[in-house]
């Protein structure tokens, strides 16, 4: 189990550390061609979900690694999964269909929810 958690966690840490550090620094012209959500985001909303994103991806690590506190990493898989819920309707609301990158992480969150239940 602790394999599988490894794996999914860590792909899904890396995924939203790379996230978050873009929404945290770059302008609205350079997330733009890649986000094009944070058109009609306020820039200090964008900036808080790559904060959360961060925050999100060291409680994946950084728990189950040192030991201290690892129920904070099925929190903030929990936290990832709400995450992409909001993200998927964002994406709809606007009438973006490509929604497979947010079912997927939405998925492997779910699944990191439970691996990381077991492995606690």
């Amino acid at each position: 189990m602790k394999i599988a958690y490894w794996t999914v966690a860590g792909l899904l840490a890396a995924f939203y550390l790379y996230g978050g550090v873009l929404k945290t620094i770059r302008s609205r012209e350079r997330l733009r061609p890649m986000m094009a959500w944070v058109d009609s985001t306020p820039m200090p909303a964008v900036r808080a979900i790559g904060a959360v994103e961060l925050l999100g991806a060291a409680g994946l690590v950084l728990p189950p690694l040192t030991g201290v506190a690892p129920w904070l990493a099925t929190a903030a898989a929990t936290g990832f999964v709400v995450l992409q819920i909001g993200a998927t309707g964002v994406h709809l609301r606007l009438g973006d269909r490509q929604i497979g990158l947010n079912i997927t992480l939405l998925l492997a969150a779910a699944v990191t929810v439970g691996l990381a239940a077991t492995s606690a």
